[in-house]
C-alpha cells in the first residue's frame, strides 16, 4: 500500500485588481519571475509537499505550465484551469487530487514568501490530528470597530485576535466536504469554509514574510525581502 500524500492547491487565476491593471496578479514580475513562480518554489521546497496543483487563469495554462517547468524541486506539478472565483479554483484543485493526498494544503499565490517550514508545521499539526490548520501572527496595530458613518464605537481587544495567513491545511475529507455543502459567497479563506460546518480551526505559528501582495507597495516589500535572502545565502 502506497503511503498517503500531501497537496498544496495554489489558487493563481484571480486579476489582483488592487496590484493595478496588466497581467493576473499570479504572473506579475517579481524579482524578475512571477510571483507564482515564487510562491510555488517555496511550497514545493517544504519537506512534507508531495505534490503541488496550480489552478492558473484558463487562457494561460500553457503559459503557466512553462513558466513553472524551470523549478527545481521533488514535488510533483499539476496545472489545471481556475474557475471565476478563489473557491472555484479551490474546488477545481480538488478535483485533480489523486486518491492517494489526504492531507490538502491551500496557499495563496500571492503569498510568494512563506518560509517551508511553515509549510511543514500546517503539514504536521493535520497529520497530528488536527481537522483544520492555520498560520497566524499577533495582531500588533490597534484596532477600532466604526458604524456606518466612520465613527468609532469601541476598541477592540487586540489580544485575542491574530492575523490569518496560508497556507491553510485540512484533512481532505473535510475540505471536500465543505465545498460541497457550503455557499462561499460570505467566506474569504477555506478556513471559514469549514468552519460553517462547525469544524474546529486550530493554529500553528505563522511568519512576518509570509504576507500577502496586494498593492503596488507590498511588491516593494518583497522586493526587499529576497535582496536580503539574497545577501544572506551570498548570492548576488
Amino acid at each position: 500500500m502506497r503511503p498517503a500524500r500531501t497537496a498544496v492547491i495554489v489558487p493563481a487565476a484571480g486579476r489582483g485588481e488592487r496590484l493595478g491593471p496588466g497581467a493576473p496578479k499570479a504572473l506579475r514580475s517579481l524579482a524578475g519571475q512571477p510571483i507564482l513562480v515564487h510562491a510555488v518554489r517555496a511550497v514545493a521546497a517544504a519537506r512534507d509537499v508531495d505534490l503541488v496543483v496550480v489552478a492558473a487563469p484558463d487562457d494561460a495554462i500553457e503559459v503557466t505550465r512553462s513558466l513553472l517547468s524551470g523549478i527545481e524541486h521533488d514535488a510533483q506539478l499539476i496545472v489545471v484551469a481556475g474557475g471565476e472565483t478563489r473557491q472555484d479554483s479551490v474546488a477545481r484543485g480538488l478535483l485533480a487530487l489523486p486518491s492517494d493526498v489526504d492531507v490538502v494544503l491551500v496557499h495563496d499565490a500571492a503569498r510568494p514568501l512563506v518560509p517551508p517550514e511553515v509549510v511543514d508545521r500546517v503539514v504536521a499539526a493535520v497529520r497530528s490530528g488536527a481537522q483544520a490548520v492555520i498560520p497566524v501572527l499577533a495582531v500588533v496595530d490597534t484596532i477600532k470597530e466604526v458604524d456606518g458613518d466612520g465613527s468609532v464605537t469601541r476598541t477592540v481587544d487586540r489580544s485575542i485576535l491574530r492575523a490569518v495567513q496560508t497556507p491553510q491545511g485540512f484533512r481532505r475529507d473535510v475540505l471536500q466536504q465543505a465545498h460541497a455543502s457550503c455557499d462561499a459567497a460570505d467566506v474569504t479563506d477555506d478556513a471559514g469554509l469549514v468552519e460553517s460546518q462547525g469544524v474546529m480551526v486550530s493554529t500553528v505559528a505563522g511568519a512576518e514574510e509570509a504576507f500577502k501582495i496586494t498593492r503596488p507597495l507590498d511588491l516593494v516589500l518583497a522586493e526587499a525581502v529576497l535582496a536580503r535572502r539574497r545577501a544572506s545565502d551570498g548570492v548576488g
